[in-house]
């Protein structure tokens, strides 16, 4: 009897990308093929890849590298964005024998027989135009949370933007097939379900294959609400154009969605929102800020923000400085702008040198430190439920109240997995949140 092969897979990027892994994963389970951790010896490696930024594609050869410290002969696999937008580029990457695009990945075992190495990399990957289907996916095992995909695909056409080029046009879940996904991951005793996708605030278009909406994300997440044994629901990143004021109202008075939002600001200034173009300016997102706090004092507000895009000049950086330093806003993340082939920002005038963009990249995640700081002690002295995350950190468990504070006490493997409700009591030194049980 031959022993089965061992795959581990290695992931870069968001959310998104986690619960494609996962459920790619369970295909190669089908196939008679154990899931190993990354680090451990495999027959198989694959790496699905990200393309956001150029710290993510240079990550590439460095994880090929590690795979091929674990087993030289093992066959590597390279899925993912940037195996859609380059697929040449990661073939002849040393070690690499099969690059699958959009569509390809999800019929990844279709690719591979007796996984000998190949003498170049092998491409498979389609037209963008062609990935106008929908391919659901779910994690469950990597994390005490679980990702769940709604939605893929954008049609927007931010111009310092590639993700529309690597994942095609916007697309939908059918909502009974959400439902169901979601009752599976229920069925396995995770109690909080994430949402993600490009851009989720979109969902119910092409949903049944056209480009109507066929439901609202509204609807969505009110049929979600009902979902039996899950307790929280957390919507990932929403555009401010999309959340609808209706939408917050629903999450305020929700059984399960909590009081977190995460929505891409960008630019704090309207001329460079209009560069980049986004499809609001930065008053309306003060409008949606002021409306999630009316309903929900306590909302944990994240913020996605670009510094260095071509033309922000000294005083347009202050600009967006001073509107997020006024926000009441919870944290920040902060990208800074890298050029990206065959979008219209590449090509821009008023390029912002490297050493500017890291200068004021590095003030705005001063900023964030500051924001979550005093988010954190808004809420100490005050109760709140924690669910508790399954890894032993240093001796410490750590765990998210509904409202994202971040806490962690010492290790004790029977809190995980289970929500308790506790009072904040002090910021620890790391800037997490030490509690007591109630």
């Amino acid at each position: 009897m031959n022993p089965r092969k061992k795959v581990a897979f290695y992931t870069l990027g968001c959310k998104l990308n986690f619960s494609e892994t996962s459920t790619i994963a369970r295909s190669f389970n089908d196939e008679g093929f154990d899931r190993v951790d990354f680090s451990e010896k495999a027959d198989m490696y694959v790496i699905n890849t990200c393309s956001v930024t150029e710290n993510a594609d240079r990550r590439f050869k460095d994880i090929v590298k590690q795979a091929q410290k674990g087993n030289s002969d093992a066959f590597i696999a390279a899925v993912g964005c940037y195996a859609q937008l380059k697929p040449q580029e990661l073939a002849d990457v040393n070690g690499v024998d099969l690059v699958l695009g959009a569509t390809e990945k999800f019929r990844i075992t279709d690719y591979i027989n007796d996984l000998a190495k190949n003498d170049f990399g092998e491409v498979h990957s389609c037209e963008i135009k062609d990935a106008d289907f929908y391919v659901g996916s779910y994690s469950i095992g990597d994390r005490t949370r679980a990702f769940l995909k709604v939605q893929d695909g954008c049609d927007y056409v931010c111009t310092f933007c590639t993700i529309p080029l690597a994942r095609g046009i916007s697309r939908s879940e059918a909502l009974d097939k959400v439902l169901i996904n979601a009752k599976e991951i229920s069925d396995q005793g995770i109690k909080e379900i994430v949402l993600t996708g490009v851009n989720i605030g979109d969902y119910g278009k092409g949903e049944f294959g056209n480009k109507k909406h066929q439901h609202t994300f509204l609807e969505l997440i009110q049929e979600l609400d009902n979902v039996d044994g899950i307790e929280r629901v957390r919507i990932s990143s929403i555009e401010p154009n999309l959340l609808k004021n209706e939408t917050i109202q629903f999450v305020s008075s929700s059984k399960a969605f909590v009081p977190h939002f995460h929505i891409p600001l960008q630019s704090g200034s309207n001329e460079l929102l209009r560069l980049m173009k986004r499809r609001y300016k930065r008053e309306l997102y003060v409008e949606k800020v002021n409306e999630i706090k009316k309903h929900m004092p306590d909302a944990c507000i994240g913020v996605d923000v670009i510094i260095g895009f071509p033309g922000e000049t000294d005083e347009l950086f202050l600009e967006t400085y001073h509107f997020l330093n006024e926000l009441d806003i919870s944290y920040l993340h902060v990208f800074t702008y890298s050029e990206r082939e065959n979008t219209p920002a590449a090509s821009m005038d008023g390029v912002v040198p490297l050493n500017v963009r890291k200068k004021r990249s590095k003030m705005l995640r001063g900023l964030s430190v500051k924001k979550r700081r005093s988010f954190y002690e808004s809420q100490l002295n005050t109760l709140h439920t924690v669910l508790f995350e399954g890894e032993n950190k240093k001796g410490y468990i750590l765990g998210f109240t509904e409202n994202y504070v971040k806490i962690k006490q010492p290790w004790n493997p029977e809190l995980v997995n289970t929500t308790r409700e506790v009072l904040l009591t002090e910021i620890d030194d790391d800037g997490m949140v030490r509690f007591e049980f109630t």
